[in-house]
């Protein structure tokens, strides 16, 4: 929170991120409260879903395509613009009263295209950010930026599910296209506010090598500093199964109603996901500051850890067991998460940090569904205990493997400073 309160320009890139994250939520639970009146509702919210998660997988190629950029200030006001279009005409095509099939696939299109516009405006953010906090803050003013967006994604869904009440679905796509725009200005400020004090950040290099190349560059890069690359492919596990979790626990909770259930089961669906987000919204605000000399490896044992003992909550099937330490779990793996991200920071060049960003987030989101699939599928196959055991299994051996790497990288850092010592 310091680096926000302190911190002009970041302050005003965190501020822009709010008000498009704000819209974004209101208006998706709008479209998905529309979505369910209709008739064929199942097929509208897959696809609804289908254009929310697509994008996400395109992370990779967009943080690319920001590396390559030159004016990302520009862009970044270009792509806000964009988006404010398209949800302008979303409202219009509310207004028109369009029939209510062609008004879902064209709303899912314009979402679809949205979204990826904002993966790329994502990757461009990354590295301006690391040039206006330091790399030595980064982690902290991402975490920040995570946890905020964390609360408001459940404040606004509140306030959302209220403003239908009285506010109509056009109204709710107008308010969504004026926080893209609102948005954009605040980045074009600060950028015009760096120009006029010559503190220029977008004349610094930019990466002029083909995909291929960069990815191979990142790697490269990661791999030189020990336990990174394993970091990455443990955090993006966490992920995963942080999603089977959230898949299967509800499944529990059917099968064992007088022991997982709190009143009823949409309000304990509801507190579980609150305490998720309040766990990683925890981890995520506070967590750089309270374990500020605490190693990523270390975060990430202790999540590997707690992931454990929720699998094994769950065998149990007593929810007020399963949901203290599913909030941990949340919160030390959003930790974890931005360890790992000032570690990128302060290991990879500037030029190549939006690829290898956009690399981790697509690793992190592909395991989610990833993850689920199958552990789901073992569930509707056998039985929910059977897909727990597995998991647990899986949890265990990411376990012994993030132990076993980093007393591994501990020896070799000890090998490192002896000599040096002893010269001293």
């Amino acid at each position: 929170m310091n680096v926000f309160l302190k911190n002009k320009d970041y302050r005003r890139f965190s501020i822009a991120s709010f008000l498009s994250t704000t819209g974004d939520i209101l208006f998706y639970l709008a479209f998905m409260t529309y979505a369910s009146k209709l008739h064929n509702y199942s097929l509208a919210l897959s696809l609804i879903a289908i254009s929310e998660s697509i994008p996400r997988l395109f992370e990779i190629f967009a943080g690319y395509l920001a590396d390559k950029t030159h004016n990302k200030f520009k862009n970044i006001f270009l792509m806000a613009v964009v988006r404010f279009t398209l949800y302008a005409i979303v409202g219009v095509l509310f207004v028109a009263k369009v029939s209510d099939w062609s008004l879902v696939v064209a709303v899912v299109v314009i979402n679809f295209f949205s979204d990826t516009f904002g993966s790329y405006a994502g990757g461009l953010v990354s590295p301006l950010i690391a040039d206006i906090v330091g790399k030595e803050e980064f982690g902290e003013a991402a975490g920040f930026t995570s946890g905020v967006s964390e609360v408001i994604n459940m404040v606004a869904q509140f306030v959302g599910s209220g403003l239908l009440l009285f506010m109509s679905y056009s109204n709710l796509a107008f308010i969504n296209a004026f926080t893209f725009l609102a948005a954009g200005l605040l980045y074009a400020s600060v950028g015009l506010k760096n120009k006029q004090n010559g503190n220029d950040l977008e004349l610094k290099e930019v990466n002029d090598q083909k995909f291929i190349a960069t990815m191979k560059a990142s790697y490269k890069q990661a791999k030189k500093s020990p336990g990174l690359l394993t970091i990455i492919g443990v955090v993006s596990l966490l992920n995963g199964v942080l999603g089977a979790m959230s898949a299967l626990i509800p499944i529990v909770m059917a099968g064992h109603k007088s022991t997982m259930l709190i009143s009823n089961y949409s309000f304990t669906m509801a507190v579980m996901g609150v305490v998720v987000s309040c766990g990683a919204a925890f981890g995520s605000m506070f967590g750089p500051q309270l374990f500020k000399k605490v190693s990523a490896f270390t975060m990430t044992i202790v999540a590997g850890g707690l992931s454990l003992f929720t699998t094994f909550s769950a065998l149990t099937a007593h929810i007020y067991t399963v949901l203290p330490f599913f909030f941990l779990l949340a919160a030390t793996a959003s930790i974890a998460s931005i360890k790992l991200s000032q570690w990128l920071v302060n290991t990879v060049e500037r030029k190549i940090l939006a690829s290898t960003v956009g690399l981790l987030n697509t690793c992190a989101m592909a395991s989610s569904p990833l993850l689920t699939t199958i552990f789901t599928t073992i569930s509707g196959a056998s039985d929910v205990r059977f897909a727990l055991i597995a998991l647990l299994a899986v949890e265990a051996i990411v376990l012994f493997v993030t132990v076993k790497m980093s007393i591994k990288v501990k020896r070799s850092q000890t090998k490192v400073t002896t000599p040096a010592k002893a010269s001293d």
